[in-house]
């Protein structure tokens, strides 16, 4: 008798133990900490930044004799999501008289160096970082001229790109169905904190008009610097004249997953911008009888120009 209470007081504990080992087991993750992995997927596709550029500490002085040689030293950080080659991307300083400062490379790629600036991902959440050297040891103050005092323009020109991707309710039938018989209702959708770079869309304002569906898409520069027409030469934005036409400039193309193309307003592609901001509207053929969520893919193609100055003086060596 006593063997057979022993053996059924066994039973508890094994099965506890088959429990707690099937329960350990059943907890794996199919990947390493995959709430992780989400948090930076969502930090990889919102942001409002492009490329930041400025100076190290000390480079360039405030002050310096004009025996020494004139050095700064620029941090460029792509803090957007977008990839930038070489050539989409310049560096340029201006503000300083070459006969003063004479044999400063005035022109640099960010990606100098580097191949190629890469924007943030989920495995590097900062972005893509370099730096570039402007210097001078070649300093001549005329005749005379005992101090000069430039104000540094330093000026980055970039072309970048910005995807968003809401996802939208449509229903073909909205005034012909039951609430019940809806797995969403078509309402407008306010997207904050942009997508990964300077430009993004702000609002999705939703409509349905029978079986087409009518978006308004607000377009808008979240950043300090300005909006460049995408076509417009960078190559030499900070001496360049920039006109109308290259300026406040972006062009959009427009997909909805769950639905046919009708028109999209304005008609060339272009959105401008005023006081910041622009609007596109589109039209799409929904097909179907039911009610669904789809996303509406926005690609935004468009220049960026900002810069910021530092102030320096040049002293004559005393003889």
């Amino acid at each position: 008798m006593k063997k057979r209470m022993m053996k059924s007081g066994l039973w508890p504990i094994l099965f506890l133990a088959l429990l707690l080992l099937v329960s350990c087991r059943s907890n794996v993750p199919a990947g390493d900490r995959p709430t992780d992995t989400a948090a930076a997927l969502r930090a990889v596709q919102t942001g409002t930044q492009g490329i930041e550029i400025s100076t190290t500490p000390n480079y360039p002085p405030a002050l310096l004799y004009d025996q020494n040689p004139l050095v700064a030293i620029l941090e460029v950080k792509n803090k957007g999501n977008y990839d930038l080659e070489a050539q989409n991307c310049i560096i340029q300083v201006t503000g300083y008289d070459p006969n003063i400062i004479g044999g400063m490379q005035s022109t640099r790629s960010c990606a100098d160096n580097t191949g190629a600036l890469g924007g943030k991902n989920v495995y590097n959440l900062d972005g893509g970082y370099n730096q570039i050297e402007f210097s001078s040891s070649n300093l001549n103050l005329p005749q005379g001229v005992y101090e000069y005092s430039p104000t540094l323009n330093f000026m980055a020109c970039y072309n970048y790109h910005t995807v968003a991707s809401p996802s939208i309710c449509v229903d073909p039938l909205l005034y012909q169905v039951t609430a019940e018989q809806r797995t969403c209702n078509p309402t407008d959708v306010i997207l904050a904190g942009g997508q990964g770079g300077p430009v993004g869309v702000s609002y999705v304002g939703v409509d349905m008009v029978g079986k087409k569906g009518i978006f308004e898409i607000n377009v808008r520069n979240f950043g300090s610097g300005r909006v460049l027409n995408p076509d417009t030469d960078i190559s030499n934005c900070g001496e360049s004249s920039l006109t109308y036409q290259d300026l406040d400039r972006v062009r959009y193309n427009i997909q909805l997953s769950g639905g046919n193309l009708i028109d999209c307003k304005p008609s060339d592609g272009i959105v401008r911008l005023s006081s910041n901001q622009g609007k596109i509207v589109c039209s799409f053929d929904i097909p179907g009888g039911s009610a669904f969520e789809t996303p509406l893919l926005i690609d935004l193609d468009y220049g960026y120009v900002q810069s910021f100055t530092k102030a320096v003086k040049i002293i004559k060596t005393p003889q």
